[in-house]
């Protein structure tokens, strides 16, 4: 494939424009392209006859005057890219009287234009030798940076805290497979770090280099009971027990087991998860770094995990009963109680209590109800029926947790403050560094001041990240919510309370299988 080109050439008359047609499917001449071309050299065409010209697309010669033929030498026309990563170059054919340039010519010309990397030798004799007329000839070509790789982890346990209980077809809970729970062996590989690769500098074809992305770092953090390989790549545990992740941390309990909760064991507080295979009777209080798990009835008593709470049989709080989880909640039931999740709550019937869930609150099952109490979640209440037809006071809320948006609005000052101690060790350091590019000798106390200024801003710039860090979290949180809803899927009683941010609503009139949201500035009811 050759494309067409075009060339001034003597005839019989004087002189005129010779145009050769493409051969095997090449570019035919470009119009504006001779136009350009004969406007440099100050020879008038008639641009219909040319077009005409081309357009048969033979090899043709188009008389332009009389004379001699003006002695043109061989031109190009270069053409750099807007990252300056490449240029293409179009060679145009010497007049008969005039003369080809040479490759060592125009390499020559190559660096009086500062294009120093990547020059494509072999492609420019090429097409010099070729006679690539009319053709985009590559002629340099930087080089991209090659990107690193960011560090991971990778775990091997389950890490998700929205893991969910194994539901019924009947919609309730199966207690005996619950999936909430990592369970390990002594000796078992918990996580493997693969540390981060650095890329490599790229450059253009003007010699600049190209820095590649940052890669992320990371580094494996753990508790009690894990060993640590000595290159910091592998976590081991080193006890039989449960692993979990909390805050990028992995921790690794052991379980303390018991038939019940009584005169015979007292209160019990442990470091790790309490198993409880009978019931937690009335006054006792059970307080684990862990889960707590009781396969019976928990009464009026007091519990309170660092994990997960699971009660098989429920809650008959007495009006004094009250369980707090940082992570997740599942019982059978809810009465007279208080029950607080970090996470979500799954259970199957709540009556006279006051839960609330960071998360959501689904209530299931056979029975499915809210009747009476306070029911408070971030991001979503799902329930069966709602209320009571004996007009109990029963008051859902979802919405932004104020929490959050207390902890959003001291973690935007901490940036803040954080950003103004960068911005006033920066010009220091600037100006230290402009006085050591001039030739000033700094003497030790300053050279000391210097590092320790450096050190405080590398410090600065870490506690800055991980501050943005966790607001971009807090921010996804605050997203979630506005989508906050109360789903009924079956009814909701008169009398009942729907809160839903910063806006509420009283039911008046019993409604089935539809759900609460907040729109334009108000609590309103839609169909499933």
């Amino acid at each position: 494939m050759k494309n067409g080109y075009f060339r001034l050439v003597s005839d019989g008359g004087g002189f005129g424009l010779e145009i050769k047609a493409p051969r095997d499917g090449g570019e035919n001449v470009r119009i504006k392209e001779v136009t350009d071309y004969l406007a440099l050299c100050n020879v008038i065409c008639d641009i219909s006859a040319l077009k005409n010209a081309v357009t048969e697309g033979k090899d043709t010669v188009l008389h332009l005057g009389a004379g001699a033929c003006p002695r043109e030498n061989m031109r190009y026309q270069l053409y750099t890219a807007d990252d300056n990563m490449s240029v293409t170059a179009r060679f145009y054919a010497p007049s008969s009287t005039g003369e080809k340039m040479s490759p060592e010519e125009f390499l020559n010309d190559l660096k009086f234009r500062q294009v120093r990397f990547g020059i494509q030798e072999e492609n420019i004799r090429r097409a010099l030798a070729g006679e690539a007329y009319c053709t985009d000839i590559v002629v340099a070509l930087g080089q991209e940076p090659k990107q690193g790789k960011d560090a991971f982890i990778e775990y091997f346990f389950n890490t998700d805290p929205k893991a969910r209980p194994t539901m019924k077809e009947d919609g309730s809970v199966d207690f005996f497979n619950l999936n909430t729970i990592s369970h390990c062996k002594a000796g078992d590989v918990l996580a493997k770090l693969t540390p981060a690769v650095n890329g490599e500098d790229g450059m253009n074809v003007l010699g600049t280099r190209i820095k590649p992305r940052e890669v992320k770092n990371a580094v494996l953090r753990c508790g009690k009971n894990i060993d640590i390989s000595d290159d910091r790549l592998v976590l081991t545990s080193r006890v039989s027990g449960h692993a979990t992740l909390v805050e990028g941390q992995v921790f690794v309990s052991d379980v303390l087991a018991v038939e019940n909760v009584d005169n015979s064991t007292g209160n019990i507080e442990y470091e790790g998860s309490v198993e409880v295979h009978g019931n937690v009777q009335s006054n006792f209080s059970v307080k684990a770094q862990g889960n707590i798990i009781v396969d019976g009835l928990v009464e009026g008593a007091y519990l309170e995990a660092g994990g997960d709470i699971i009660i098989a049989r429920g809650m008959a709080g007495m009006s004094k009963g009250e369980i707090k989880a940082k992570g997740n909640i599942v019982a059978k039931f809810f009465e007279n109680a208080k029950a607080s999740a970090g996470g979500y709550i799954t259970t199957e019937s709540i009556l006279h209590s006051n839960v609330m869930a960071g998360s959501e609150i689904t209530v299931g099952g056979k029975r499915g109800f809210i009747t009476g109490g306070n029911v408070v979640a971030a991001n979503q209440i799902k329930v069966k029926t709602l209320g009571s037809s004996m007009g109990a006071s029963t008051v859902v809320e979802v919405g932004a947790d104020p929490l959050i948006k207390q902890e959003l609005a001291q973690l935007q000052k901490n940036a803040a403050e954080i950003d103004k101690q960068l911005k006033s060790i920066e010009p220091i350091i600037v100006s230290y560094a402009m006085k050591r590019r001039q030739g000033m000798q700094l003497s030790p106390e300053q050279m000391q001041y210097l590092s320790t200024l450096a050190k405080a801003r590398e410090q600065k710039q870490k506690e800055l990240a991980e501050v943005n860090g966790h607001l971009e979290e807090l921010q996804q949180v605050l997203e979630q919510q506005k989508q906050a809803q109360v789903i009924v899927t079956g009814e909701v009683f008169p009398g009942t309370k729907i809160v839903i941010g910063d806006v509420s609503m009283v039911v008046q009139t019993s409604m089935k299988y539809c759900k609460f949201v907040k729109l334009r500035g108000d609590v309103k009811m839609v169909g499933i």
